[in-house]
């Protein structure tokens, strides 16, 4: 009987280990309205909505913030929540302790349907502010615009890394290199067809290149694309970020999301069914995404065990 009882609890044992090593099922939230853009925030998600934005947790909704119309992606810097309002045209200011508005900025929005980025760089917050090409810099110190630098025609999407603000124009299909020291444009590269959102990190800058359904792998230092990866036939909308050793795409054909190898360019992953369109940010311990079309956020734990 002891050396059954052994038995047992070592089988009993190895279940276990087996279970923990499995990824666990994802969990889905129902969030009324039109949930869409993310941003990380401790446990939870800030996401913007119809008429609002809400903070989420695995656990509920924490907190609610009436809007205009919030637009884009946010950025969550200097202990506030950055938003751009399309009914404002502004960017407005939000404390992310107590969920109150702190101050609106005449900025302007480069692209009222929404299709945008507001980020975060050198002690400072950028947003594409005239679809004509400009970026502007709001100094949190004094919620004004310190800085407003030209760009292509038709910069919408911005993304912070590397020591710089890159900008996408989809009207001009380029990349733009800012330099927040100079405020100006420091190189200036050629992409594919109707590129759009981007994210800086695991050594590069990386955008959607809608048009051709592929990802364009930029060099920080020197700007020039160094590799491609085709992922669909087209990415339209969706999302991209980096983390976790890994790129990750929400798309909106073919799965949730997928998982690209940054130094192979191989796609490691293909997760979840097809949601429509929606955005995606990785932590640490799992990943979020937002489908508006079917009002829901999900939160895919452990991963980099997807990714495998």
């Amino acid at each position: 009987m002891p050396k059954l009882r052994i038995l047992a609890a070592a089988l009993a044992a190895s279940c276990a280990a087996i279970a923990s090593a499995a990824p666990a099922a994802e969990q889905v939230i129902q969030v009324p309205g039109f949930a869409d853009f993310l941003a990380v925030d401790g446990d939870g998600v800030w996401v913007t909505n119809a008429g609002r934005v809400e903070r989420w947790t695995r656990k509920g909704k924490r907190a609610e913030v009436a809007m205009g119309r919030p637009c884009g992606a946010m950025a969550l810097s200097a202990g506030s929540l950055w938003v751009a309002d399309c009914e404002k045209n502004a960017l407005v200011r939000i404390d992310a302790a107590t969920a109150e508005k702190t101050a609106t900025i005449a900025t302007g929005i480069a692209n009222p349907k929404g299709e945008l980025n507001v980020v975060a760089e050198a002690g400072s917050i950028w947003v594409a502010s005239d679809q004509k090409g400009v970026v502007s810099r709001v100094d949190p110190a004094s919620n004004r615009v310190i800085a407003t630098v030209p760009v292509s025609a038709g910069t919408y999407y911005l993304a912070s890394g590397f020591g710089s603000v890159w900008a996408v124009s989809s009207e001009s299909a380029t990349i733009q290199r800012i330099d927040p020291a100079t405020n100006s444009v420091a190189s200036t590269t050629a992409l594919g067809r109707q590129p759009g959102f981007l994210a800086a990190g695991e050594g590069a800058v990386w955008v959607q290149e809608q048009g051709d359904g592929t990802v364009a792998r930029v060099d920080p230092v020197s700007g020039e694309v160094t590799g491609r990866v085709k992922v669909g036939d087209v990415l339209q909308y969706g999302d991209i970020d980096t983390g976790g050793g890994m790129i990750w795409l929400r798309t909106t054909e073919g799965q949730t999301f997928v998982a690209i190898d940054p130094k192979t360019l191989k796609i490691k992953a293909r997760v979840g069914k097809v949601e429509g369109s929606g955005a995606l940010r990785f932590t640490a311990k799992g990943l979020w995404t937002s489908a508006h079309d079917v009002h829901t956020l999900t939160w895919w734990p452990h991963p980099a065990r997807l990714a495998k």
